[in-house]
């Protein structure tokens, strides 16, 4: 004979008859019934354990005695309510099955586990960022069977970090036995004290180098073809990227195919504009020096590019591409100009609202076969949290000040540390909408020209083409975690004491729209050259990125997008 508790939804009945709900008995014949748990029996179970304030069992004797007058539910003597074969023979002892579901969450205490039969599994809700998700309730599944997936991994770079670091690049070569190194920038970098900085320390320890200084800023296909033909004809050993997120990712880029050089320029390409194949050739030694307060693309897998003939902005996602080592070095960050400094930051700030709102990862699908098939954006989880509060903390107390005072070292310092802190977190979790409407937005760019960009082509900064839906995009996916929606709102300056949690999304965008306000951002998709005419292309432009728009937490459809990209015409 087993015991089972079943658990009834909210409601007037569930509250007459107790948390218990019902009892099954199922006899050797197949024959079942139900009573209700809460006759004499039930009703002493219940009052034994509300006799500790909020219904859990005192330790000891209490809990002894709430175990043992759930055995006496089963009925009297031991017998099922209606009798059975079993019982001329005697029952077996009664045991408590947990249900397999969700466990549910109880109001009281911080992190505890109560023990009492009645509320077996149930997990305590405690409100700090790790756990107030609804993954951190989640019970532990095995893999097979498995829709969604059971896991998450963490991945980042070594990180080392201190003003003037940089001088430590050519010893971390000495050390790595690289003989023949390639050093990867922009033309424009490439006179400036970083790359300076770097080639001196490769001459003093005796490295051999040779430097790539045409990367193309927000690079492009054809721009990572010609960097990648650049290594091949050369065996380099190790690479040095000096720069933005835009040297970083086309170094990584150059790395890889250089190690598999007979792959398709497409194969590695992220789903579904390319293959998407995982990568299992080894890669070289690759030392990322970021410049910039923005990408974390230090600390990630991912290189990010515009696919011309679709113009779109795709990438590849790979763990394996991730740098060795990140030299972040704030003494860069002081040759920023104020714009540069602002559209870096914006996209810190997206990268932590959108992986600390992504869907949580596992409810995220399909469920990996093999561990190399696990995507490196996973959803929002544990540890990425921690990363991407963290960082949002940074923007909101220093990112005005970084953009002000090009001389405010504390408050430069800091934003290049928030990049590394949001990339570790988004690098391991994802971005959704924002990014994924982004893509068309620097992709299909007309004239536009950013301050204190020089460049020869139309070009909007990524961090302001991702900033400027989040208002829109926010307000869209609040309702499936309002609670992490007003947090983030609070971080930022937002007064939550007496919102409501419908107002979750209106509050946050609000917030958002103040701080972009504050900054001198162009207001909204207008004032960059596009109109509502322009609307179906950007929306066409979305579907493909589906690698990033599936970890939104509320899914999309053409015609949500369609209203995204018109409610982000005009911010103020």
């Amino acid at each position: 004979m087993v015991l089972i508790q079943r658990r009834l939804p909210p409601g007037p009945e569930s509250q007459q008859r107790g948390w218990a709900g019902s009892a099954e008995w199922a006899g050797a014949g197949g024959r079942r019934r139900d009573w209700p748990a809460a006759g004499a029996e039930g009703r002493l179970l219940e009052g034994r354990l509300r006799s500790h304030g909020c219904g859990r069992p005192r330790p000891g004797r209490a809990l002894a005695e709430a175990t043992a007058a759930s055995s006496v539910s089963a009925g009297p003597a031991g017998r099922g309510a209606g009798g059975g074969p079993e019982d001329a023979a005697g029952p077996a002892q009664p045991r408590w099955v947990r249900p397999a579901r969700a466990p549910r969450v109880l109001p009281w205490g911080r992190g505890e586990r109560c023990a009492c039969p009645l509320h077996v599994g149930a997990v305590v809700r405690c409100q700090c960022p790790t756990h107030s998700h609804t993954y951190s309730q989640a019970p532990g599944f095995p893999p097979s069977g498995k829709t969604t997936d059971y896991a998450f991994e963490m991945a980042v770079s070594n990180i080392r970090y201190g003003a003037g670091v940089t001088k430590e690049v050519g010893m971390d070569l000495q050390n790595m036995g690289a003989k023949n190194v390639c050093l990867m920038t922009d033309k424009n970098l490439s006179q400036l004290p970083p790359v300076q900085m770097v080639m001196d320390s490769l001459v003093k320890n005796g490295i051999n180098f040779k430097v790539y200084n045409n990367v193309r800023v927000e690079p492009t296909d054809r721009s990572f073809m010609e960097a990648i033909e650049f290594v091949k004809k050369r065996a380099f050993d190790a690479y040095v990227a000096v720069g933005g997120g835009s040297t970083m990712d086309t170094c990584k880029a150059a790395n890889l195919y250089a190690s598999s050089p007979h792959s398709d320029f497409l194969d590695y390409v992220n789903a579904p504009i390319g293959k998407g194949k995982p990568v299992s050739v080894p890669l070289k030694p690759l030392i990322a020096v970021p410049t910039t307060s923005g990408t974390g693309s230090e600390t990630t897998g991912v290189a990010i590019f515009d696919y011309e003939p679709l113009k779109v902005k795709t990438g590849i996602a790979s763990r394996a591409i991730k740098p060795t080592l990140g030299l972040i070095d704030p003494l860069h960050t002081l040759h920023m100009p104020d714009r540069v400094v602002a559209n870096s930051g914006f996209d810190v700030l997206c990268h932590a609202l959108e992986s600390y709102t992504a869907l949580p990862y596992h409810m995220r699908s399909p469920c990996p076969s093999n561990p190399i098939t696990r995507p490196a954006y996973q959803g929002s989880n544990p540890i990425s949290d921690i990363w991407a509060v963290h960082a949002l903390r940074i923007v909101a107390k220093y990112l005005k000040r970084a953009v002000r005072n090009p001389d405010d070292l504390e408050a430069r310092s800091n934003m290049h540390l928030a990049s590394a802190f949001a990339g570790i977190g988004f690098g391991n979790a994802g971005v959704h909408l924002c990014h994924g409407m982004s893509y068309p937005i620097s992709g299909l760019v007309k004239t536009y020209k950013a301050k204190d960009y020089n460049v020869d082509h139309p070009l909007v900064p990524h961090g302001l083409s991702v900033v400027l839906t989040s208002p829109a995009v926010f307000t869209f996916t609040a309702q499936m975690s309002p609670e992490r929606h007003l947090e983030t709102a609070e971080i930022l300056g937002a007064d939550t004491r007496t919102a409501r949690i419908p107002d979750a999304g209106p509050i946050l965008a609000d917030t958002l729209r103040k701080f972009l306000f504050d900054l001198d951002v162009d207001d909204g998709l207008a004032a960059i050259g596009y109109s509502k005419a322009d609307i179906p292309a950007l929306v066409k432009g979305t579907l493909p990125q589906e690698r990033v728009t599936k970890l939104a937490p509320r899914p999309q459809s053409e015609e949500d997008l369609s209203a995204l990209f018109e409610a982000s015409m005009k911010l103020y």
